[in-house]
């Protein structure tokens, strides 16, 4: 073992009169293990928010969506979805059709926005067979003996309405209402509730319900248009790039595209300066520390004086009295580093395995999610060690300048 090894660790360790450094030691290492445990929780929190919100958005909605300009919809859907095929990134295409309405069901009415879809193409953009709390029978829009078509309800809407699986609600629609002497009539429809869904996501689960897509055209007045294509591609990420790809095809103009990060850039945009702001506030805690190692090691040289000019004397070369402060530092970052990544990962672990309720109309989501990076943490592991060696370049640099006949005289 070197020299400056030894008396590093010894210098950490100090006995009688020099216990108080002892103290400043611990406390240095308490602040780092609590600001790093801080960060990786955090920074995990942060990750999991952020693509549980995203994988909740594209399972609800396609990455692209092809519109028309004009409130008139899109009348040659399967070109559309054609020319959308063709595309190398693109792995499916659904049609779909959208308008808001009123439910009404056992006394109470809520506002929703009802979307037509064919099921067993809306499979292949969304992940709505895997929101149902039924099987994939749920997905069954078609009418029922009786004539009446079926529909999927957000379970929130259900909640409001007081309905379940089995039941009847009406759906009444402000487009296509009559006019009669006793004054305007709603076009209303009866369906029967055949599943319901919940993403997760309380502002999709409040206010979404999807019928067959020739059921939504008919009670919408669309005849045979859609609204738009919806549309899964190979990366999420990519979305803008591939939905004007696909609208260069059609010809551009009448059609629109818009994209699941178009749809959703304010949310996408906090959650990342969100991610950044709480890591800057968090990461006061460790800079804090860092000053605590600083200011600990300052007082350790100028109670240390003795020792510095005995060492100096006997032929310690400034570099070696520098390195004998520096790995003092380094030792009591790397201790607080450890100790506050292992309580950050295990606390990771128990909040993954135990999750903590939201309330989901303020936070979106109905549990806290949870997803550690393993660059974040090595982010963070990386940059606190760094932090700690600065700390510690002042303090080993003035303990290396120490003249060693001025330092042994006044003590």
């Amino acid at each position: 073992m070197s020299l400056s090894r030894f008396l590093a660790k010894r210098y950490l360790l100090p006995k009688g009169r020099h216990a108080f450094h002892h103290i400043i030691n611990w406390t240095s290492v308490q602040g780092m293990t609590l600001g790093v445990m801080a960060l990786v929780i955090v920074l995990s929190v942060m990750n999991g928010f952020e693509a549980e919100v995203k994988n909740r958005i594209v399972g609800t909605y396609a990455h692209v969506m092809i519109l028309r300009y004009g409130a008139d919809g899109i009348e040659d859907a399967g070109r559309v979805q054609a020319a959308a095929l063709q595309n190398d990134e693109v792995v499916a295409a659904a049609p779909f059709v959208y308008g808001k309405a009123m439910l009404s069901a056992q006394g109470s009415a809520d506002g929703i926005v009802v979307r037509g879809i064919i099921p067993e193409e809306e499979v292949q953009v969304s992940r709505l067979s895997e929101f149902i709390q039924r099987d994939i029978s749920g997905l069954d829009l078609s009418r029922d003996d009786d004539g009446r078509p079926g529909l999927i309800l957000g379970v929130r809407v259900a909640e409001n309405l007081g309905v379940t699986v089995g039941e009847t609600v009406v759906l009444v629609s402000p487009v296509g209402t009559k006019r009669t002497p006793m004054g305007f009539i709603p076009k209303m429809r009866t369906f029967e509730v055949r599943g319901l869904f919940q993403s997760g996501m309380y502002e999709y689960d409040s206010i979404l319900a999807y019928v067959g897509l020739k059921e939504a055209q008919s009670f919408l007045g669309m005849g045979d248009r859609v609204t738009g294509v919806g549309i899964k591609i190979v990366d999420m990420n990519r979305a803008q790039i591939v939905a004007d790809d696909i609208v260069d095809s059609l010809g551009g103009f009448p059609y629109r595209s818009t994209n699941w990060i178009d749809m959703n850039g304010s949310l996408v945009s906090w959650m990342k300066i969100e991610k950044l702001v709480m890591s800057l506030i968090l990461g006061l805690i460790v800079l804090v520390a860092a000053f605590n190692i600083a200011s600990g090691l300052i007082m350790s040289v100028m109670d240390k004086k003795k020792d510095i000019g005995i060492l100096k004397s006997m032929g310690a070369t400034e570099r070696g009295i520098m390195n004998i402060f520096v790995l003092t530092g380094l030792i009591v970052g790397l201790v607080g580093v450890t100790l506050g990544t292992s309580l950050g990962l295990l606390a990771c672990l128990i909040l993954d395995r135990y999750p903590l309720h939201l309330p989901s109309d303020v936070y979106f989501l109905d549990t806290l999610p949870l997803k550690v990076q393993p660059f974040d943490v090595l982010i963070v592991a990386a940059a606190v060690l760094v932090l700690c060696f600065l700390a510690t370049l002042y303090p080993a640099w003035k303990a290396s300048r120490l003249i060693p006949v001025e330092a042994i005289r006044y003590e």
